[in-house]
């Protein structure tokens, strides 16, 4: 059983990745800053080098959320197998959609739904609940959103004052911002591993506490924390376009600076976050700061409709995926023939819901239009001497 929640948890880790990566790609896909397939690749080894650097989130999930040790809950493999089923199954349901949901919100609704079911309420510890759960998750997104804003209305007016000549040469100034959006998306896409990947960890450290091969108190182990870093960057190559193409046209139409702005603003809130050990919702800060530049740029409009699908989405991520994780906590409760029948039943789920996919293919090459004035920023090679063309490094 504990083998089979470990393998789940790092499916579950492998969702996260192409469910996020949107994230940190989609704007700088979206400006032409970087191509798709590049932007995918890096953003996958940067969550892995992130994956590394901190645990203060897996300590969270391993051991705040659910009450665990010689004086709490003992939760089992069982219940943390539940959970993880409600999880993947609403990160499949909203990226099939090309929702960017949280990945999070669905992990810590799947536990505490199945949590209530297979123990009780007083499972739950509520104190960290609201803490580092909900509070973050309402007011991260609008942070992230007014720092994006300010920024994006910065950058716009400083351009402006410092460049009166033609709407041409304003472009081509502004677009060192998308070579910015190099490093500010390469940011975002390193804290995105030292916050989600953090995650998964901690399932894997609760479902090894709660077997009593660990310690309870205890951080993840090194093995964890290397399997959980490769399963989120492998998910993370694996593209996730339908969520890019929504983050990267589907709320504004994005251009450079308000890209560099919106990546600034979401890495700058996930880190401190992973710092203070606040399990935040990467796709809700990210998704803040997209709509804040949206508002920040003069005439461009924040498409309401499609923000109103992914808050909606927000709203039933919790309790949507703790309803599945409940169902499924019931059926594990009848023993092996109930973890068989859940396993079964969410395979078949997981596995229609990919065969439904292939209907409506998004790939690297539609799932974002990206802006005329938008191209990858490439450096030409010098010219050998006699030829007619100058020895420049051109940025596009």
């Amino acid at each position: 059983m504990v083998a089979l929640v470990i393998a789940l948890a790092l499916f579950f880790d492998f969702t996260n990745g192409f469910h996020d990566t949107a994230n940190a790609m989609a704007t700088p896909i979206a400006t032409g800053a970087i191509k798709p397939k590049t932007a995918v690749a890096l953003a996958a080894v940067l969550n892995l080098v992130g994956a590394f650097l901190s645990t203060e989130v897996a300590k969270t999930i391993s051991g705040g959320l659910i009450r665990e040790g010689t004086d709490g809950i003992h939760i089992t493999p069982d219940i943390i197998f539940a959970g993880l089923m409600g999880a993947v199954l609403w990160n499949m349901i909203t990226w099939l959609k090309g929702l960017p949901s949280s990945s999070s919100h669905a992990l810590f609704g799947g536990l505490i739904g199945a949590a209530i079911v297979g123990i009780g309420i007083h499972s739950i510890n509520f104190d960290t609940v609201l803490i580092k759960v909900i509070l973050p998750a309402l007011f991260a997104p609008l942070i992230a959103g007014g720092v994006a804003y300010i920024c994006t209305r910065l950058a716009y007016a400083l351009t402006s004052r410092h460049d009166p000549e033609t709407g041409d040469k304003l472009t081509q100034k502004r677009g060192g911002f998308r070579t910015g959006q190099i490093f500010t998306s390469s940011l975002v896409a390193l804290a995105h591993g030292t916050n989600d990947a953090q995650k998964t960890m901690g399932i894997i450290t609760l479902v090894l506490i709660s077997a009593g091969t660990q310690s309870p108190g205890s951080g993840p182990q090194l093995w964890v924390i290397t399997a959980c870093a490769l399963a989120i960057a492998v998910g993370t190559y694996a593209g996730g376009w339908r969520i890019i193409r929504t983050m990267g046209s589907g709320l504004t139409e994005v251009k450079p600076a308000q890209g560099f702005s919106a990546e600034t603003s979401t890495a700058t809130a996930i880190l401190a976050s992973s710092h203070l050990g606040f399990a935040l919702s990467t796709t809700q800060v990210a998704s803040g700061s997209v709509i804040g530049s949206g508002l920040g740029r003069k005439g461009t409009s924040v498409r309401w409709g499609t923000a109103g699908k992914i808050a909606l989405g927000w709203l039933f991520t919790l309790p949507a995926s703790a309803i599945v994780g409940a169902l499924t906590a019931l059926l594990v409760n009848i023993g092996v023939v109930g973890v068989v029948i859940a396993a079964v039943v969410g395979t078949a789920a997981v596995a229609y819901m990919f065969i439904a996919s292939r209907k409506s293919q998004v790939g690297h090459h539609n799932a974002v239009e990206v802006d005329e004035a938008g191209r990858a920023v490439r450096f030409r090679k010098k010219k050998k001497p006699g030829k007619n063309n100058r020895s420049e490094g051109v940025q596009r």
